[in-house]
């Protein structure tokens, strides 16, 4: 099976993260490489919302970690068995594909039981008992197909019932007592070329008489088979070997193991892994919600790759990547922020470049590569570079970012001053949102000396209301802050119309006296022309930690 390319930015992701991801994956595609999608890694924000709306692309697919999952690890289609199957298709189709299971499904591919060689085996101790005589659940159908049988007269050939085999081997008067200590209605009679058998058979009306070697009624008895609604097949084998044929005949659904459980394709590997050491033959059926099956997993395929493998966009430290990234291959990495300490097994593409936004350098590789740019992905490229950039006002706009929002404009006929205040707009709409929701909309985890660190940032052009909202928001910074162990944890709301910022921190005692920003009120800082997270107020937060671990 091909792997899935999942391109996907950083946890909390604000626009240029979740904007990078569609359009390079959109690239990606176009490239002829659909197993490529684009996914983000949690909220989106209202104007990240509004750009994709209105500009008709699909929002990237909500991943919420990467933790190995049991669908991470199934590779080939699924191989399943119908219940009607006989146990004779069901072991030809085991040994023609390699399996040494199969789960049984009914005719929705709903998950019933478990094929294998012990329940089986378990099935055919049981029933083939001397000491006890067993019924066999068959129908005439199975009989058919499975003897090569020729059909005399048929009647209700596709029930399926328990019947008891009966060979008439013995004396006729042995055979009639024989016959009456079973349930002669529901009775399959092995029968050769004994007529006072036959007639007996056909007569007291059994469910079904079994002729073999090819052999066939006279025609008064067929007739009456006819009028009693009996039965009668001619099979090509001897005896012997048709009553070991009967056995094979039932359907497989009544010999699978229900106590081998279905499990779910969103199940963490870790879950499975305890049912999976008691399954027979190591093997677990792997499902969907509505209980159909997926595939099955092997205990050595958890020793293999999964089926995932990863583009990282808008970032490149392990710490605000999604949780579980660590379990697969990063095959690229497209940033514009600083490097962090990012290691992997093998070389891969690394593309970081020193612009605003890494809408950017998605749109430049359409140029480098000479990919068509469609009007809505050019229109969501040229709205994550704005956003990014504070419609290019930002400190972190580069002459790169100004060429590359003009092309975008003269492919979209859209201007960019006003598509700027249209986003602005719609990022104002992010006030109203609870206190929880905002520190986490387009948060950031870092590391210093030790200690590690979160800044979030929000957007605005009225900044004043969240002012006002100041001690729900430190409450909500606290609780982030001390759940995660954090030295502080800080919200940057940035005033577009002015380009200057406050910043709301919650921290340890210990910390927050090295904070030397001028002071609006407790827990409120104001950062004049701070505008850039990236730029401007990462470096000067890493040297006050790094001030507070050596002092």
């Amino acid at each position: 099976m091909e792997k899935t390319v999942y391109i996907i930015g950083h946890r909390n992701p604000d626009t240029d993260s979740v904007v990078s991801a569609a359009a390079y994956a959109a690239l990606k595609q176009a490239q002829g490489l659909k197993n490529h999608r684009a996914a983000r890694a949690g909220k989106i924000s209202p104007q990240t919302e509004y750009i994709f709306e209105r500009f008709g692309v699909p929002v990237p697919e909500y991943l919420p970690d990467l933790i190995p999952k049991a669908s991470y690890y199934l590779s080939d289609p699924p191989l399943t068995i119908p219940a009607e199957v006989s146990v004779w298709e069901a072991l030809e189709r085991m040994q023609q594909e390699g399996q040494r299971v199969l789960p049984i499904v009914d005719r929705n591919q709903r998950y019933l039981s478990m094929f294998h060689y012990r329940g089986f085996s378990q099935y055919i101790i049981t029933h083939i008992n001397p000491q006890k005589k067993a019924d066999f659940p068959v129908s005439i159908d199975h009989l058919l197909r499975l003897l090569s049988a020729r059909p005399i007269t048929l009647f209700n050939q596709g029930e399926v019932r328990m019947s008891p085999i009966v060979v008439a081997a013995a004396s006729f008067e042995f055979f009639k007592a024989h016959l009456e200590a079973l349930s002669p209605e529901d009775a399959l009679v092995i029968v050769g070329d004994r007529e006072d058998i036959q007639r007996h058979c056909v007569e007291r009306r059994v469910r079904a008489l079994i002729l073999s070697n090819g052999l066939t009624l006279e025609g008064d008895l067929a007739a009456l088979a006819e009028k009693n609604r009996l039965s009668v097949i001619s099979s090509p084998y001897d005896t012997s070997s048709t009553a070991m044929l009967i056995i094979y005949s039932a359907p497989v659904g009544f010999m699978g193991d229900a106590f081998v459980p279905l499990m779910k394709l969103s199940d963490p590997i870790r879950k499975i892994r305890e049912p999976l050491s008691h399954a027979p033959s190591r093997h677990l059926p792997i499902g969907d919600d509505q209980g159909r099956v997926a595939g099955v997993i092997f205990e050595g395929d958890l020793t293999r790759e999964p089926n995932i493998e990863v583009i990282m966009v808008d970032h490149n430290e392990p710490a605000q990547a999604i949780e579980g990234i660590e379990n697969y291959r990063v095959l690229e990495v497209i940033d514009h922020h600083r490097l962090g300490n990012l290691s992997t097994r093998y070389p891969i593409t690394f593309i970081n470049r020193v612009v605003g936004a890494t809408c950017t350098i998605i749109a430049g590789l359409y140029r480098e590569q000479r990919v068509s740019l469609e009007k809505n992905i050019a229109s969501i490229l040229l709205c994550g570079i704005l956003a990014d950039t504070l419609a290019l006002q930002s400190a972190t706009t580069t002459d790169t970012d100004r060429e590359t929002a003009a092309y975008l404009a003269s492919i979209t006929g859209l201007d960019p001053k006003v598509l700027g205040q249209e986003l602005q707009a719609a990022a104002d709409q992010v006030n109203s949102r609870p206190a929880e929701e905002l520190i986490t909309l387009d948060m950031k985890e870092y590391a210093e000396q030790g200690a590690r660190f979160s800044v979030s940032q929000i957007e605005t052009g009225n900044p004043a209301p969240l002012a006002a909202r100041k001690e729900e928001i430190a409450a909500a910074l606290e609780a982030l802050r001390s759940a995660k162990d954090y030295l502080f944890s800080s919200l940057l709301v940035t005033d577009v119309t002015v380009l200057d910022s406050l910043l709301f921190v919650a921290g340890k005692a210990s910390f927050i006296p090295y904070l030397n920003f001028p002071l609006m009120e407790e827990g409120i800082y104001i950062l004049k022309d701070v505008v850039s997270r990236k730029k401007q107020l990462t470096p000067l937060l890493s040297e006050l930690v790094e001030q507070a671990h050596t002092t």
